[in-house]
């Protein structure tokens, strides 16, 4: 596991290109048969991938946890981002297709992943954060998770949005996980902009064609810097920061949140006429 530790908006509008992706993009997300994470100190988010593609892949514990098991005092929240697949969670089988996600409550000791088929194996992107409530594991497919059509072709903006953890959704104790996908023709995403000081925010981008990459835009809304991401990466997103992105082709993106609230509606906008 991996540290990540925390940059103010004065360090951040000094970094050089390099600095930036060593301290905000996450590359090697999905490593063949192995589990990787990162570990964030924005809100203690952990951000990880699974590609379980021939052998079953089990959840361990972690020294900087300091916990006798992973999810002792933790949550987590799964997205499935690859071909078929299969968690494990305390003895209890759930399949995942494409874009369906299961959320893992507070105390489940035992979780392992599985693909369906090595030739096409699921890719499990993973968000956990501390959990002070227990709420029950929970599987919800994408057709599930009330599909909501947003923006318009004349801003490049038409996407569908799908919301998973939430207030209204599979009920966590304070993670938010949605996913959120591009129409063809389609690059930005966020925009206008916004920040959310009451929580952090990561993304990982997905279903971006090859020799295709997004621009994500991060920073103060008055000193932005940006971050040139390739499929199957994530960004991690400080709570003062804007995170936008537009793509040289149409993408999808998956939203995690954690922090002081769940109200997804909570953010700050900024004009675009403020943007520097």
């Amino acid at each position: 596991m991996h540290t990540r530790y925390g940059n103010s908006p004065n360090e951040t509008a000094s970094m050089n290109t390099s600095q930036l992706r060593e301290n905000f993009l996450i590359e090697d997300l999905f490593v063949e048969n192995e589990i990787k994470f990162t570990y964030s100190m924005y809100d203690r988010m952990i951000i990880g991938g699974a590609k379980p593609t021939n052998t079953k892949l089990v959840l361990g514990n972690y020294s900087e946890l300091k916990s006798e098991y992973f999810l002792e005092r933790r949550e987590m929240g799964i997205i499935n981002i690859g071909g078929d697949g299969k968690i494990v969670a305390d003895g209890i089988e759930y399949l995942l297709a494409k874009q369906d996600c299961l959320y893992v409550g507070k105390g489940v000791v035992d979780v392992s992943f599985e693909s369906i088929s090595a030739e096409n194996s699921a890719h499990f992107y993973i968000l956990s954060c501390p959990a002070h409530a227990q709420f029950p594991t929970r599987l919800m497919t994408a057709n599930e998770a009330s599909p909501v059509t947003l923006g318009s072709t004349e801003t490049a903006n038409l996407r569908t949005i799908y919301k998973y953890i939430h207030l209204e959704g599979i009920r966590s104790s304070q993670l938010v996980v949605g996913l959120t996908k591009l129409a063809v023709g389609c690059v930005w995403n966020t925009m206008p902009t916004h920040v959310h000081d009451r929580r952090m925010e990561a993304y990982c981008y997905f279903d971006v064609p090859e020799n295709q990459r997004v621009m994500h835009f991060m920073g103060h809304p008055q000193e932005t810097r940006h971050l040139v991401v390739d499929n199957h990466q994530a960004v991690i997103s400080p709570p003062w920061s804007i995170h936008s992105g537009s793509g040289t082709s149409n993408y999808s993106f998956i939203w995690g949140m954690a922090g002081e609230n769940q109200v997804y509606s909570d953010m700050d906008a900024v004009d675009l006429k403020d943007l520097r």
